[in-house]
């Protein structure tokens, strides 16, 4: 099974901060346990410039979103094709923060997570609960129904093409952050759920985990069974803790 640490930049850094940043994880990576597979996920703005750096490296460049058309009348949004012709390989969608203040439903999750596929990228799937969800004993129950809103339509050969990374809506930028037990539990529900299509696919699909990860519980977090790595933010704006989490995620190899 791949490991994988991926950090999300969300809507932070401008043009020189970003580069900086850029410059540090591709100086510091590339001796730092190359089982393990390193992606960052800039903003759009500063996507063509980290391909450019990153060029020759072990790091991957991912973007945050994309829209789900191929073109059109769609002012101010990003295609997969867009992203493609950058030398961008991977995209996020579903995150928590485009589901609470963008609106986005698993269908259209899905729409988008098929374009990426549909032209040789690789879809960063999340999903999760929130508190209320958590609290009221419902988290399994919506975990499912995003799983199968966006990815139902995929054959087996697609979904083994996809990462998907489990985020607690309650522990993103709260500083709590799930117990080992409780991510372990999510992460090995989501891999039975992986199971109903084949043992090919349980094994082949990383999950990863989303919620306040840092270098301090990282460790606990990624030795769990079903836990393959992180996507990881506030961290990941920080080149050293960052690659801390790559260390610490070589660990499991």
């Amino acid at each position: 099974m791949r490991t994988i640490v991926a950090g999300n930049w969300k809507m932070n850094t401008d043009r020189l901060s970003a580069e900086a940043l850029v410059s540090a994880v591709v100086q510091h990576a590339g001796g730092i346990v190359p089982e393990v597979e390193v992606i960052i996920a800039p903003p759009f703005p500063f996507l063509a410039m980290a391909v450019a750096k990153c060029e020759g490296s072990r790091i991957i460049v991912a973007a945050q979103n994309c829209h789900q058309a191929e073109k059109g009348a769609y002012t101010g949004e990003v295609s997969a094709t867009m992203l493609k012709s950058l030398g961008v390989t991977a995209c996020i969608v579903g995150h928590s923060e485009r589901r609470q203040y963008f609106g986005e439903s698993d269908a259209v999750i899905g729409e988008k997570a098929a374009a990426l596929l549909a032209i040789g990228l690789t879809p960063i799937f999340c999903c999760g609960e929130n508190q209320e969800e958590r609290t009221s004993g419902r988290h399994f129950h919506v975990v499912t129904e995003q799983m199968k809103g966006a990815l139902g339509r995929f054959s087996n050969a697609e979904l083994e093409r996809i990462v998907i990374a489990y985020e607690p809506v309650w522990a993103i930028g709260t500083g709590l952050t799930a117990s080992k037990e409780q991510a372990q539990e999510m992460h090995a529900h989501i891999r039975a759920l992986l199971h109903t299509h084949g043992a090919s696919v349980a094994e082949r699909v990383p999950i990863l985990y989303g919620g306040s990860c840092n270098p301090t519980n990282a460790e606990s977090l990624f030795a769990q069974l079903d836990v393959n790595g992180g996507l990881i933010g506030g961290a990941s704006l920080v080149a050293e803790q960052f690659l801390e989490l790559v260390r610490i995620a070589g660990k499991k190899q």
